[in-house]
Parts: C-alpha cells; structure tokens; sequence
C-alpha cells in the first residue's frame, strides 16, 4: 500500500475511533432524567450516524444534503424545545464536532448551487449550540462570547472543506485530462494501424494475386514482386511495433513515440507502390520547404499514402500516378490523380470511408482542408492543403 492511501486509512479510522468515544461521552453525559431525558441525544446519534454510515450502504435518498441538514435541523429544534418548554437540557462535545465535521462534509461534497443554504443552516445549529440551556440570569454575554468561538472554528472547518472540495476539482480534472490522452493515443493507434498496415497487408494481397498471374507466364517477374512482398510484411511489423510501443507508453511521458512518416520517406513510398501497382511520380516543387513542422510532413505522407491505398484497392485499371508537392508561401498543397475508370456512384468514397474520414479529421486538425471525388475527364483525384505558416496545435 501506498503511504499516501495509508496515511488516509489511518486518519481515517483515528478519526472514527474520536468520534465514537465523544459519542459515547455524549450518550452517558446526557442520558440522566435531569438533563432534560434522552432527548438530547438524538442530535448526537444522528450526527455520527451522518458520518459513519458505510457509503456504500447509504440509500440513493441519503445525499450529502439530507446528511448534513437533517442532525442541523434536530439540533436547532432542540435548542428552540429547551427554551419553549423551560427544558434543563444540554450539548455536549460530541454534538458540536459532529456538526463541525459535517459543515467540512457539506463545504467538501454539496453541489455548488446547494452549499449556501446548507452551509449555513450547519454553521447556525453550531452557533445556537452555547444557547440550549437557559440561564439563570438574563445575561447572554458569556454565550454570545461561546458563539464566537465557535463561529472561529466553524470558518477553520469551512476552510479545510474548501480546500478538500478544490483538491478534489484538481484530481477531477487531471483525472479528465488522462483520459482524453488516453482517447487522443487511442485515435493516433488507429490511424496508424489503417494509414500503414493496412496499406501494406493491401500491397501484399495485390502482389500476391500479381504472382499467381505471372507464375506460369512471366516467370522472371515473380522474384521482384516476392521482394516486394517481404518488405512490405517487414514494415507492416514495424508498424505494429511501434503500436505496441506508443501502448507500453504513458500519456506526457518524456519520450512518446512520434507518428512515423514524412518527406523523406515519400520517395520509397512510391518506389515501393511502383513495384506491383501502377507507376507513380512524385514531383516536389523546389518552393517546397525541407524544414517543415513533423506534424505536417507526417500528415503530408499520410495524405500521399492513403491515395495511393485507395488507387490499389480500386483503381486496379488506372495505369499512371502523379503526386505533386507544390507550395504556395502560406500552405503546402497535395494533388494525387490516377487515370483510372470512373467509380460507381454508390463507390464515390473508395471504400468504407475510415481511410479518409480519419484522414480529414487529421488535416482539419491542422487548420488544413482535404477533397477526394473523381475527375471531369475520369480517373481519381485527391486534394490536400496544410498551412506552414503558423503554430501547429493538435
């Protein structure tokens, strides 16, 4: 066990253990005839059973309102009984810290619309407290004095409340804020997952269809497409490698691992895509920057990937590629044609539309725009456009 949970487990069975034994001095104090009979225990009884209930025993109706308000409520009203009725009864120790920690309770866990109007009825029944049994002579100056007391500690409890009830905002919000990292880590392993292994287990499937139509035919083809093959398997694994690593990482960690894919790869993409498809060729204008942010070149590679994906599941008939990489001094744009045949209209989005939809979100995180559709004169075209000129915020 952790020192700070033990810490709180020991504070916490201290503070059980002081609030019984007060009880308990309370309940024999108050329980003779003289005293004004067992009235004056209820307050107290209903005090401790306020803080000691096991919390997941309390019934949906037991909030911490009802909690607070209902041993405050019992206490003024026998306050107001002793002096209506010319009662000789008296509050003990154990009824004033048990309001005492049930005001902390309420400033700690009421919502913030609710905690005035409970607050202050606790902090009244603490304060009507030095008032219950009636002097002998009307001079109320020593209980006023009492009532300031009083009114002292309640402020140090309110105050320890607050500060409890802040931590807890902060746990909450640290809390919020790991799992929002967790569902951003989340999106970016997804991401991964479809922008490169399912780019390569695609490559392999069409390689592997290609060999078995060239095996009896052209022969000498089939080494080359098995090279391909191999290094595409090979990267898929490293792929799913570096899943696994961003997986064993921590959110804020000092070293996350960084979404592969940029520039420089470009080249290999399309050499590699060449190999069992149809060939491509990539153009960079030479306006194009080399020192781009890492998040726009690794979502330029993820654009110029997912089209050529999109081009070998269903532009099988499309014979030429181009790639371009052009900028214009506020934002690097992306074009990627195909002289494929025209889809279906049902095949407008070339496939279930993960691909791209994730590949949106991804460039629209960016403050960049992406259109895909097909082309007046046939084939395919996709467009991207990624500014370079500002701070990039994902």
């Amino acid at each position: 066990m952790e020192p700070r949970a033990l810490l709180r487990r020991v504070g916490r069975v201290v503070g059980i253990t002081l609030l019984c034994v007060l009880g308990i001095v309370d309940l024999a104090a108050l329980g003779a005839g003289a005293n004004g009979g067992p009235w004056p225990a209820v307050a107290v009884v209903l005090g401790l059973a306020a803080l000691l209930w096991p919390a997941r025993r309390r019934p949906p109706w037991l909030t911490i309102e009802v909690r607070a308000c209902v041993p405050a409520v019992a206490s003024l009203t026998l306050t107001a009984a002793n002096h209506l009725t010319d009662g000789s009864m008296l509050a003990g120790p154990g009824e004033g810290v048990a309001l005492f920690c049930l005001l902390l309770v309420a400033v700690r866990g009421v919502r913030a619309d609710r905690l005035a109007p409970v607050a202050a009825l606790v902090v009244l029944a603490v304060l009507a407290l030095p008032f219950r049994e009636r002097p002998v002579e009307p001079d109320f100056s020593d209980r006023i004095g009492g009532s300031v007391g009083l009114a002292a500690a309640a402020v140090i409890f309110a105050g320890l409340g607050g500060y409890l009830r802040a931590a807890d905002e902060r746990r909450r919000r640290r809390l919020a804020s790991l799992v929002q990292a967790r569902r951003s880590e989340r999106l970016v392993m997804a991401a991964d997952l479809h922008d490169f292994v399912a780019h390569h287990v695609t490559g392999i499937l069409v390689q592997a269809q290609m060999g078995q139509a060239v095996l009896t035919v052209q022969p000498e083809r089939l080494g080359p497409i098995l090279e391909s093959i191999e290094r595409a398997a090979g990267e898929a694994l490293a792929s799913m490698r570096r899943t696994v690593d961003m997986l064993r990482n921590e959110p804020g960690s000092a070293d996350p691992p960084r979404p592969a894919g940029d520039l420089a790869a470009l080249p290999e993409l399309v050499t590699g895509f060449s190999v069992a498809g149809p060939q491509v060729t990539l153009r960079t204008a030479p306006e194009v920057p080399a020192d781009l942010p890492h998040e726009v070149q690794v979502a330029v590679f993820r654009v110029v990937q997912e089209a050529l994906t999109n081009v070998r599941r269903h532009g099988a008939d499309a014979s030429e590629v181009t790639v371009d990489l052009g900028h214009d001094g506020r934002s690097l744009n992306i074009v990627v044609r195909d002289d494929g045949s025209r889809p279906a209209t049902g095949d407008l989005a070339r496939g279930t539309g993960f691909g791209l939809t994730g590949l949106d979100e991804r460039v629209t995180a960016l403050g960049g725009r992406l259109h895909a559709g097909p082309r007046p004169g046939g084939g395919w075209e996709l467009t991207a456009s990624l500014p370079t000129t500002r701070d990039i915020t994902t």
